[in-house]
């Protein structure tokens, strides 16, 4: 398939040949179109060796092809990596004064920004708001991811690894069957518009007096990613998100709480606003009968050196469980739960899920292998996601988060109505 790549003027420019050599492996026709800021960083010569085709930046170079045009009508896809909040904005305002923009405006194929700048630049209002604009008219814009940036600056704003960009980019390619002239390609990016989603994540923290708690391995990430792939594909996200030090994607409403508790009252105030309920969050199963209003002290009495306080568990709510029985009967919202599971000797880890999903009676269980190095903090994950209707299961990974929070999202989708 023909793909154009393009690419603009950030130090992650030399991430953007990693990607075209997957593109060209994967025997796509490949055409870089790189901006003049782009060739700062890395060098015509460069991008037309690993394509295999001459490199321009401009409309007047083989007019008599007419580039600006013909380059976004033949292309099967378009993918910019890395976006610079400077191109970003371009493309928002539909402006045409380089042949990359120029391009943007008359292909008729999936589009995908995956963006890259300093976190301060990510998460200025204007260029938030132009992703916004860039998601509503269809576009794919990939989260950026957290880490080391320029110089010693850490954050959010860092180019995704091409191996991730390649997975969406590919997925897309196999979606699509042509461009389709005069209007925007109905692809993934905009398969949820108009839906609302409500998704928590993280792990609660179950308080037993002003310093400890009882809590869990979860990081979050897979519930983020789940936020943010919702949001690119057109949905109203909101993110329930419990004790998770990340940041959600563009246009995710967050709302923060701690514990079980907290986080049952603030669902209940949300599901009527939902279409879909994804609860990826890791609630605790019990918690203490007694908070301690003051820190509980060791003893030092002469004979108690080894005593230790017993602390008396009580259950928290089902949610997912309390969230089906407050349904009953109707088909919307469409549930779905998630189970991290380890596996028992002689017991696998479907045969665990398909019991756990019988009790809960949601639409989806999305049964999750975890364990010690496993999941808990990782980018990758894997999953099996079982349906109350019978049908088969969908296993997906070892694979990275938004890959699996794809997945799940297809799956809740073709039980939409």
């Amino acid at each position: 398939m023909k793909v154009v790549l393009g690419v603009s003027g950030g130090i992650a420019a030399y991430k953007a040949a990693l990607l075209l050599r997957l593109f060209t492996e994967s025997g796509h026709d490949v055409t870089v179109v790189p901006t003049s800021a782009a060739l700062e960083f890395v060098g015509a010569p460069t991008w037309a060796a690993l394509s295999g085709k001459p490199v321009q930046t401009d409309v007047w170079t083989n007019v008599s092809a007419v580039p600006h045009v013909r380059l976004g009508q033949q292309a099967d896809l378009v993918v910019i990596a890395p976006a610079t909040a400077d191109l970003l904005a371009r493309a928002a305002a539909g402006l045409a004064d380089d042949l990359l923009t120029a391009t943007l405006l008359t292909a008729r194929c999936p589009v995908v920004f995956a963006p890259a700048m300093h976190t301060e630049m990510w998460d200025h209002p204007a260029t938030q708001a132009n992703v916004d604009l860039l998601i509503q008219r269809g576009c794919h814009v990939i989260p950026p991811a957290a880490g080391r940036l320029t110089g010693a600056d850490t954050g959010p704003g860092r180019l995704p690894e091409p191996e991730d960009i390649f997975a969406v980019c590919r997925r897309l390619l196999t979606e699509h069957r042509g461009p389709v002239r005069g209007a925007a390609e109905p692809s993934r990016a905009g398969d949820y518009a108009g839906r609302r989603v409500l998704i928590t994540a993280g792990g609660t923290r179950e308080p037993l007096d002003p310093v400890r708690f009882l809590g869990n391995r979860s990081s979050g990430k897979q519930g983020y990613a789940l936020a943010a792939r919702a949001a690119a594909r057109g949905a109203s996200v909101r993110l329930i998100s419990a004790n998770a030090d990340l940041s959600a994607a563009p246009g995710v409403d967050v709302i923060r709480v701690g514990s079980a508790l907290e986080m049952q009252e603030a669902i209940r105030g949300h599901t009527d606003w939902a279409d879909v309920i994804v609860m990826a969050a890791a609630v605790a199963d019990y918690r203490p009968a007694v908070y301690a209003e003051s820190k509980m002290k060791k003893t030092h009495a002469p004979g108690t050196e080894n005593d230790a306080p017993t602390i008396t568990l009580v259950r928290n709510p089902d949610i997912l469980a309390g969230l089906v029985a407050d349904r009953g009967a109707a088909t919307s919202p469409v549930i779905v739960g998630f189970a991290a599971e380890t596996g028992e000797p002689g017991r696998s880890v479907h045969e665990l899920g398909r019991e756990k999903l019988a009790r809960k009676g949601c639409d989806l269980l999305v049964v999750n292998e975890v364990g010690v190095d496993v999941t808990f903090g990782r980018d990758e994950n894997t999953v099996h996601i079982l349906r109350q209707d019978g049908g088969p299961p969908i296993d997906a990974g070892p694979a990275r988060k938004e890959i699996i929070a794809d997945a799940v999202l297809d799956a809740a989708r073709d039980l939409l109505v």
